[in-house]
Formats: structure tokens, sequence, C-alpha cells
């Protein structure tokens, strides 16, 4: 490959810092998408690996073409010559009424993935992971997994019902509108929110290049709304007699998806308008939608307009259809909802180039729906020894945790791994260890242990351990 050719050529200095090229993020037009669809007909990967090479050449290039050596003898440029901007006066203040992005991050987008679906309103969103800092996933890259397209609804028309399966479990059902909920006590919470499909196409081999496609069906935010216990209570709800609820979406796929009541007594479980400080965005479910903290993705029900009080599980088809489990023996395992501990290293990750041999930060998240994250450890020769990584703050339940760990790369190859632990002393299994309980033939709630390769040019590969 012309990476390989050009590597060859650079000095590599292991006392440097070392420099990372990003991932190619963009890397198939609509023309390509296509032909990835009919390959998916017949069970084959072959375009995809080489357009996604072809892009990793060509995002590479330039950065290795500026990593050759400059001559600064008669100083640096870029610190003697004034930039214009230093020299002259900048825009105008509130010149874009909501502020934008820089252009020159312009490539950091969500993602639809090449060859999942062919509907795009039924669709998923990938966020990208690799390029983000902190906990906090930004509303405008949160990810989104729709089963009829998104909406924009009008705040003042829409409406919540609140009601029982019979009108002893329920005294006195109710209809709120969203100024009748904002006026209400609120709370704000962060809180990841992670697909049960995420991870899903790794469960038979490596199926997709970076970790945009294997873990960006997740993202976190403050989410703030009302407890949905205080809805309960104002409709007079009979909590001995009714132990579920059905949460019912108001787009066209007509979601529906049933919560254990315990996790509303608990208090967690918000009717939320709110999301990182602002309104909700309409992929997100504007201008309502459910939160269930530490519960897959699909129960946080958006456009959310009827919660409806039983007394055993609804049975929705989205709970012993879909989003349940096929188990080695052919039997289906339901109500799997709690997203367990999981983690994955985002930087150094599958797509990236390693420029130089020497320091670099290994970097990613962990999180568990049982709660915070107790401890992270990370492999560098692909699980035979494991140093304690260490965990940025905040530390939060039922979020997102961030973890750091230094390391000075030899130019050898390396198999980059991570493994979390909650603090119910749940650890992170490894592929072999899911397998063995769980086999191939699955979709959903994968939490196995990711490896990422990075070989002796630099490139980092997805790639899976036996």
């Amino acid at each position: 490959m012309l990476i390989l050719a050009d590597m060859n050529k650079i000095s590599l200095d292991s006392s440097a810092p070392g420099r990372l090229v990003k991932a190619p993020e963009n890397f198939l037009g609509p023309q390509a998408v296509q032909q990835v669809f009919q390959e998916a007909k017949t069970g084959r990967r072959s375009f995809l690996r080489s357009a996604f090479a072809a892009a990793s050449v060509a995002a590479a290039a330039p950065a290795i073409a500026q990593s050759n050596p400059v001559d600064t003898s008669a100083g640096d440029p870029n610190i003697l010559n004034l930039p214009d901007h230093s020299r002259g006066l900048g825009q105008p203040v509130a010149s874009d009424g909501y502020g934008k992005p820089s252009k020159f991050e312009s490539n950091v987008q969500r993602r639809t993935s090449p060859g999942l679906t062919q509907t795009t309103q039924a669709s998923v969103s990938f966020a990208p992971l690799q390029s983000l800092f902190g906990i906090v996933t930004p509303s405008g890259l949160h990810f989104e997994r729709h089963h009829q397209g998104w909406w924009d609804i009008d705040p003042s028309k829409h409406r919540l019902m609140v009601n029982g399966s019979d009108d002893k479990i329920v005294k006195m059902p109710m209809i709120f509108t969203m100024d009748e909920l904002m006026r209400l006590p609120s709370v704000s919470r962060f809180h990841f929110i992670e697909c049960g499909a995420n991870t899903g196409m790794e469960w038979g081999n490596v199926a997709v290049p970076t970790c945009q496609y294997t873990h960006g069906m997740l993202s976190c935010s403050e989410f703030s709304g009302v407890p949905l216990k205080i809805l309960l209570d104002r409709a007079g709800v009979d909590y001995r007699r009714g132990r579920y609820v059905l949460a019912e979406g108001a787009d066209g796929s007509s979601m529906t998806r049933t919560v254990p009541m315990e996790l509303i007594e608990s208090g967690e479980v918000i009717v939320a308008y709110g999301q990182n400080g602002e309104m909700l965005r309409p992929e997100n479910g504007y201008p309502l939608r459910l939160v269930v903290p530490g519960v897959q993705g699909v129960s946080w029900v958006k456009y959310l307009r009827r919660i409806e009080v039983g007394d055993k599980p609804y049975g929705a088809k989205d709970e012993v259809i879909h989003y349940v489990d096929l188990m080695p023996g052919g039997d289906h395992r339901q109500y799997t909802s709690t997203q367990e501990c999981k983690s994955v290293v985002t930087t150094p990750s599958g797509g990236q180039l390693l420029l130089d041999k020497g320091f670099y930060n290994i970097t990613g998240l962990a999180w568990s729906g049982r709660g915070k994250v107790r401890g992270v450890d990370v492999s560098t020769d692909g699980g035979r020894n494991w140093r304690k990584a260490r965990l940025e703050s905040p530390v939060l339940s039922k979020c997102l945790t961030r973890f750091s760990l230094d390391w000075v790369w030899d130019g050898t190859p390396a198999l980059i791994q991570s493994r979390a632990t909650d603090e119910t002393g749940y650890v992170q299994p490894t592929s072999r260890q899911l397998r063995a309980v769980r086999g191939t033939r699955s979709i959903y709630h994968n939490n196995s242990i990711q490896t990422w390769l990075v070989q002796e040019n630099g490139e980092v590969k997805n790639v899976q351990v036996s």
C-alpha cells in the first residue's frame, strides 16, 4: 500500500510525542453504498474493505507529507508572520444566531452504516466516538435510531396521557400539555443511552473498520424533565397492582415498550423535554421522550404520548419478536433490557494512523447499566498483561466514564484492549467468554472486549482475538 511505502521514509524518534491521523469518516458515496447493499445480499464485504483502505491512504497522505523534516533554522513562519486573524477585524458578534462548529471540524458527523438498512427512515446513525472528548455527546452528534423516520412536532399540540389498563389501577387518568409538564418539579441528570444492537455486527466476525461503526450507537447527555413517578402519583396509581408501565410513542411505528415499575419507583425514569441545556432535538424525540437509565435505548421512547399502567408485561412486538437474544439452543431470551458493563478504546482505534514511535494517550469510554464504573484495565498485548487506567471525573451512575492511560509505542505490533468493571463487581467479558454462553448468531447485547491492532506501519485495524 502507499501508506507502507511512505511510512518507511519517516524518521521515527522514540522520545517524541506520538502523532496520529484521524480515521476517514465519510468514505463511501451514494453509488458505493448501493454496491455495498448488493454485496451484503451475498455475504461479501470486499468492496467495503477496499473502499475504506483507499480512503485511509488518501487521509494519511497529507499528514505523512507534512511529517517530513522542515528547515526551521530561520524560524517557524507560522510564528514569525502574523496571520490575518491577528491583524484585522473578525466576524461580528452573533452573526450566527445558533453557534456552529468550525469549518475545519466539518467532517466530524454522525454517519449511517453502509449496508445495514436499505430504508433510510428505519435506520441508524452512528456517533463519531473517536472524535469526541469527555463524556457528553453534542446534541447534533447524538446517535439516532428510528423505526419510521423523525418528526418535528408542534409542542403546543403535543399531549401526554396517563391511564391504566383498568380504572382500579389508575384512579384519575390525566392528560398533560407541554406547558403543564414544564411547570412541574424537574431534575437534570447525566446518563448514557446505548442501542441494544450496538456492536451487534461484531458477533460473528470483524465487520466494520472504525470505532464509529463498532460502538457508535452510544451517546451521553444531560437530560432534564419530570420524574415519571410524579405524574403517576398525580394520577393516583395503585402501586401494589400496577407493576408495569407501557410507554407509547407518537411516530408512525407506534413504538411501545414495557418498563418495570421498580425502575420508576426509584425516581430514575424521567419524562424528558431537555437535553444538554436546551430542548430535545427533533431527531432525539422533541418535544418529549422517556429516559430509562441503564436500559437499552429502544425503551427510551421518543415523541412520548401515552403512559399506561398495568399488572403484567405487555408483550409488545419490539420486546417479544425484536430486541431479543437468540441463544445457541434456538430459544429466544426476552426482556433483557439492562446494558451490561462495557468499554471501548477510542484512541488509538480502527482506521487511525500512528505516525511516530513515542508517547500516546490511550483513551476511551466505559459504562454500565447497573451503576458506576469502578475501574478500567488496559492491555497493549491482547490481554496477556493489564494496567490500571485513570478514571477521569466525574464518575456517575449509569453514565459514560472517560478513562486514559499513558503508553509509549516502540513501533512493534500491539493489540489494544480495555476491560471495565462496575460497582457490582461485574467484569466485562472477552469475546470467547461471551460466545460460550450466547453463541455467534445474536444481534443484541454484545458487551465483549474490543481489540484494535496497531501494525508496525502505524495503521490501526479492527481485529478479534481468539
